[in-house]
C-alpha cells in the first residue's frame, strides 16, 4: 500500500496515493488507523484524492479508523472523495459518519 502520514500534536492527516481501496489493501489500511488513532489525536484526516473505486472491504477499513477514533473523542474527516466513493458512502449511509469534503472545485462541501 502507498500512503503518506503527517502528524501535529492533535491531528493526523494519511493520504491515500492508491486508485483503488479494496480488500488488495484494506487489511494494511486498518493496521495503520489502529497505529495512527491515539487519544491525543482528536482529528484523522483521511485524503482520497487518488481513490476511484472504493469496496466494501475498503468501507471496513475506513469504519475501523472511525470508530477507533470515536473511542476518545475523536473525529475523521474525509477529504476529496471523488463522486463514485461518495456515492458508495450515502448507499451505505456511512456519509452520516464521517466529515466528508468532496474532490472537485465547484462541489466542494464540508459535510457535519
Amino acid at each position: 500500500m502507498k500512503f503518506e502520514t503527517h502528524a501535529s500534536d492533535t491531528s493526523a492527516t494519511l493520504k491515500l496515493k492508491e486508485r483503488k481501496l479494496d480488500s488488495s489493501i484494506a487489511a494494511e489500511l486498518k493496521g495503520e488507523f489502529l497505529l495512527l488513532c491515539t487519544p491525543k489525536i482528536k482529528t484523522l484526516v483521511i485524503d482520497l484524492g487518488q481513490v476511484e473505486f472504493c469496496d466494501s472491504s475498503g468501507l471496513s477499513a475506513l469504519l475501523i479508523g472511525e470508530r477507533k477514533m470515536k473511542e476518545h473523542g475523536g473525529v475523521v474527516r474525509l477529504v476529496h472523495v471523488h463522486k463514485k466513493v461518495l456515492s458508495l458512502l450515502k448507499i451505505s449511509m456511512l456519509d452520516r459518519l464521517f466529515e466528508i469534503e468532496e474532490v472537485s472545485g465547484s462541489e466542494k462541501k464540508a459535510k457535519a
